[in-house]
Parts: structure tokens; sequence; C-alpha cells
């Protein structure tokens, strides 16, 4: 009984704060994993299926988001960044 109220006492406040998006510049992979707590899978599946931002790639096998897409989906999905 004593593990139940243990859980019943965690609040919000215990959880860690996301990371903080800058104003401007891209995001890798990893980045955007923790920002949309998604598997790799699924983000790409979103992102196929276009239900996520579309990644620019830079160069060669690097890929990012746009910071500004990101923050936008992430507010029409009822977050703020």
């Amino acid at each position: 009984m004593a593990n139940v109220s243990a859980l019943a006492d965690a609040t919000p406040a215990a959880l860690p704060a996301p990371p903080a998006l800058p104003a401007t510049g891209f995001l890798r992979q990893p980045q955007v994993l923790l920002l949309v707590p998604v598997s790799k899978s699924t983000l790409w599946r979103r992102v196929q299926d276009r239900t996520f931002p579309q990644p620019v790639r830079l160069v060669g096998r690097i890929t990012v988001w746009r910071v500004e897409d990101v923050r936008h989906w992430i507010a029409l999905q009822g977050g703020q960044p």
C-alpha cells in the first residue's frame, strides 16, 4: 500500500523539464526524439505520412529539422515548447 501512496504523491514538478528549444537553428534526430516522445520508427513514419515536418538534408548523411517547424508542430499538438 505504501507504493500506491508514493505514486499518488508524485507531482508533475518531480518530472524533468523538456529541453528548451532555441529560437532558430536545426535539430538532429536525437534532439527531436527528446521533444517528441515517440520511437525512431514512428518519427520516420510520421515524416513519410506528412504528419510531422519534413527534415532537411544538410550534406551526405546529415539530416536535420528546422527548429521553427518542430516548434510549430508541437504548438499544433497542444504543447507549448
